[in-house]
């Protein structure tokens, strides 16, 4: 599979858990999931601050929650129907893990 398919179907997979509301979006929300063990998968844009970037992936880290950065802001809000995100998290395992086979092959 090339990476660009990779990546709209990692885009479209959590436009399908965003509708099924199994996404939270947002710093506080991703923050709150992550620390309740709700997160299964959190997504950082790659054009998010460093500080964010440090932020969550430290969090994941400490909380032993797998993480990958994807995407833009815009493009990660979009896929959403939302305005620009910078992090987000998955909270359906089922979803989870095939959005994270779909990272591995979009790279």
């Amino acid at each position: 599979m090339s990476s660009v398919q990779g990546k709209n179907k990692v885009l479209s997979m959590l436009g399908l858990a965003a509708r099924s509301r199994n996404v939270v979006s947002g710093g506080f929300a991703t923050e709150r999931a992550v620390k309740n063990h709700k997160a299964c998968l959190v997504i950082i844009a790659e054009d998010a601050s460093d500080n964010t970037r440090k932020k969550y992936g430290n969090m994941c880290k400490f909380y032993k929650v797998p993480y990958a950065y994807h995407g833009t802001k815009e493009v990660l809000g979009h896929s959403m129907g939302r305005e620009e995100r910078s992090v987000l998290a998955v909270t359906n395992k089922g979803f989870a893990d095939s959005i994270q086979k779909h990272l591995v092959d979009s790279e």
